[in-house]
């Protein structure tokens, strides 16, 4: 609110105070594992001890004040050591400080007119991702996420296939688009938004390691055919969610070519290994794609939301978003070449790049190379304890920074050992220390941390191994 003079207010001034306080403790708090990652409370327990109302009169500066320390006393630790959950972690203050640049100003990357540097910024990012991907004249745009990464490489493809059905439409068109069946749910929400629909995305069979068999998506292809449908893209993925596995590019590359189908690449997870000579071998091909899409806010560990989408050739994005053509009160002629918003399906857009600028400002090539090398030489060791310990077992085989594992203990059966392993988690959260997931492979449950934290150590690992051991003898009593 501002004041008489047009200033700050005091109610202001006293709010910001407050909050930054707060920052600095939480950011100094950050790697204190003697706190609880999260307080698991329910949503009952939670309405009860916060008051969330929205009264008719706005509430003084103590009370909001009140409101934030609850939100953060509740908030889980997302920067806490023992924190393995999601395919993210930890906070990098360089990208949090971009984040507070980026809400202080308050702009949007439709034009360059409104967000001159961010532009900029956003051109030189996307080079740079590009570069290490092997479009060497590709471009791309950030995106709300890897979902929309993905809704974005099933559109360029449909574009391709069917060059006029943006006017239209897929009317009597019986498209089909294939995908592994270990890929990330949103394929099913991209292919229906499009009006592909559900049954027209064929799950291709996997390896024992989560990886497409190129054999398999070859015959499936052909079957397609054979029944009067229009093949038009694979979805190969980089990096599966449960897993970690990542699809064989090259194999899959040679069917798509010979087959006139585009490529689209699920790097959301796995699109960090690029950054380092010594991992990027796991995304072997990925230049023959025709798109990918990256998620920065994962392995990299900028805040969410940090999303990429890459295409190979340029122009591909200005004539698939060129629905900007009608703005003519936004988008001028005169700024044709720079505007960003004739490369994306968002007319707002936060200016997320200025983070991730910022962060690989900080951290150069070879600190974000020997960041994604710790983390997978944390995933072996964690992979090798599991594998000498008498009461777990590896579920599946490692290939990234997620390790799967189920509790066998000793003399269970198979299926007292899966229903233990099932219940480890949700004691393990109960109990707040650790935040690990568990998921189901072949039809059993698995316990799945994934190393993407900085503040993760060997010793972290271990007490994470000791608690898991530990939970799952007192449950299997």
């Amino acid at each position: 609110m501002a004041g008489d003079d047009g200033g700050l207010s005091t109610f202001d001034e006293r709010l910001l105070q407050g909050v930054f306080a707060r920052v600095w403790r939480h950011l100094g708090e950050m790697d204190d594992s003697s706190k609880p990652v999260t307080n698991s409370p329910g949503p009952e327990q939670l309405r009860a001890k916060l008051n969330l109302a929205i009264d008719r009169e706005g509430v003084d500066i103590e009370t909001m004040l009140a409101d934030i320390d609850g939100y953060l006393e509740e908030a889980v630790k997302t920067s806490h050591p023992n924190f393995m959950q999601p395919l993210w972690g930890g906070t990098s203050v360089p990208a949090f400080a971009g984040e507070i640049i980026t809400a202080l100003t308050n702009t949007s990357m439709y034009t360059f007119e409104m967000a001159p540097v961010a532009s900029l910024i956003e051109d030189e990012i996307i080079d740079t991702m590009s570069t290490l991907a092997g479009f060497e004249a590709g471009e791309g745009t950030f995106t709300t996420g890897g979902s929309n990464g993905n809704l974005l490489g099933l559109l360029c493809a449909r574009d391709r296939k069917l060059p006029d059905s943006r006017r239209e439409g897929l009317s009597g068109k019986q498209l089909v688009a294939f995908v592994s069946e270990e890929a990330h749910y949103s394929v099913e929400m991209a292919a229906n938004v499009l009006g592909v629909g559900l049954n027209n995305l064929i799950m291709i069979e996997c390896d024992p390691g989560g990886r497409l068999l190129p054999d398999m998506l070859a015959e499936a292809i052909a079957a397609e055919k054979r029944a009067g449908k229009q093949p038009f893209c694979v979805i190969a993925t980089s990096g599966t969610t449960v897993r970690g596995a990542f699809d064989p590019l090259h194999e899959i590359a040679d069917i798509c070519h010979d087959e006139h189908l585009w490529l689209h690449v699920d790097a959301s997870w796995g699109g960090a290994a690029l950054l380092s000579p010594k991992t990027r071998s796991l995304l072997k091909g990925i230049e023959r794609a025709d798109s990918i899409a990256w998620d920065p806010h994962k392995m990299m560990g900028i805040q969410i939301i940090c999303s990429v989408f890459l295409v190979r050739d340029k122009g591909t994005l200005r004539r698939v978003c060129r629905h900007g053509e009608s703005g003519h009160y936004l988008l001028h002629e005169s700024s044709t070449e720079i505007d960003l918003g004739r490369m994306s399906l968002q007319c707002a857009r936060r200016v997320d790049a200025v983070k991730l600028w910022l962060a690989w400002r900080a951290l150069g090539h070879e600190g974000f190379a020997r960041r994604i090398e710790r983390y997978l030489e944390l995933s072996e060791i964690l992979e090798a304890r599991v594998r000498e310990h008498p009461q777990l077992e590896m579920a599946s085989e490692r290939e990234f920074a997620n390790v799967c594992m189920r509790f066998i203990g000793f003399g269970l059966s198979e299926a007292v050992a899966d229903s233990v392993t099932d219940r480890i988690r949700d004691e393990i959260l109960l109990r707040g220390r650790f935040m690990v997931t568990k998921a189901r492979l072949d039809g059993r449950p698995i316990i799945r941390p994934v190393i993407t934290n900085p503040l993760v150590d060997e010793a972290v690992l271990e007490s994470l191994l000791k608690e898991i051991v530990e939970v799952g003898n007192d449950l299997s009593t």
